[in-house]
């Protein structure tokens, strides 16, 4: 298994309901990437048609739907004639359907795709508050396998509120988080900016700390129809100090970042030492007790 991988997340405006847009630039920012070296590149959640018309309560669920692809749809088959020219892994958030019907259920997603084309969807968990007018909930973990190990994905509110999510993917042996998001700033004004970096930067750098784990994160940046998104995408991770102890370090991009871009940076997994589920030394036992964890449900 390899240890050294490149990761670039992209800050990511969208062009509100625009998926020929959306995609043509999703496949620019992917082949620029990938010229640059990266091995995986991560975009942010709803991308491909931008998250607030799906949210909107007087679009149509059937508009919805017509907009929707499957995973075998042509957006997707546009990305993986990148990924496989390159050789690279790309994740982003669409609106996903799983057959193409008109009354087909919808969720919030995050594709996967890699040099030999699509490899799946992870739906997301936990829709946020006005997603759940159209999108289902998903009920199932998603990881991929690389030649880096296992790749795992959370969405969002995933990601903020729900860290067994996080914790649960790091036990099954990911080194490597990746968090498609959509975070919205207030239109900017006196506080809005701190207001979503404490909200936004806390949370992912708990799970770095919490589980010894990298995390991507890719957000939306600027205004959708409505919202106006933070930006924010990074790599994190990792790091260990002078003192032979661990402490969290921002590899590329930071909390501050606005503009659409890439966030970019070789990261070596083998600092993702997972050290709660390995055997101690003294003990002979993990830490991690998942036994007893089933008790408090």
């Amino acid at each position: 298994m390899k240890n050294i991988i490149t990761v670039a997340a992209v800050n990511f405006k969208v062009d509100a309901a625009n998926k020929e847009s959306n995609l043509s630039r999703i496949c620019e920012f992917s082949e620029a990437a990938a010229k640059r070296g990266a091995d995986l590149v991560l975009f942010p959640e709803m991308c491909l048609y931008g998250y607030d018309y799906y949210v909107d309560e007087n679009v149509t669920q059937k508009e919805k739907i017509e907009t929707a692809e499957t995973i075998n749809g042509p957006s997707c088959q546009a990305i993986a004639e990148v990924t496989k020219k390159y050789g690279i892994y790309v994740v982003f958030g669409m609106a996903e359907k799983l057959e193409d019907t008109a009354d087909a259920t919808l969720y919030n997603s995050a594709v996967a795709i890699g040099p030999d084309g699509v490899i799946g969807a992870y739906q997301k968990m936990h829709p946020f508050e006005t997603e759940s007018i159209w999108c289902a909930k998903g009920d199932k973990p998603f990881m991929f396998d690389t030649p880096w190990g296992p790749v795992s994905i959370g969405i969002c509110f995933d990601t903020y509120q729900f860290p067994e999510l996080q914790r649960y993917y790091c036990g099954q042996g990911s080194r490597l988080y990746l968090n498609p998001t959509a975070v919205v700033e207030e239109i900017p004004k006196e506080g809005s900016r701190q207001a979503f970096i404490d909200y936004y930067a806390p949370t992912l750098e708990y799970g770095v700390l919490c589980n010894t784990i990298y995390v991507a994160s890719a957000n939306l940046c600027g205004t959708d129809i409505v919202n106006y998104f933070g930006g924010g995408s990074c790599v994190i991770g990792p790091k260990i100090n002078a003192f032979y102890e661990t402490n969290l370090h921002y590899y590329a991009g930071n909390k501050d970042n606005v503009q659409e871009g890439i966030a970019m940076e070789t990261i070596d997994l083998s600092l993702a030492e997972r050290r709660l589920f390995v055997d101690k030394e003294i003990t002979g036992e993990p830490d991690y007790r998942p036994d007893i964890y089933k008790k408090f449900l």
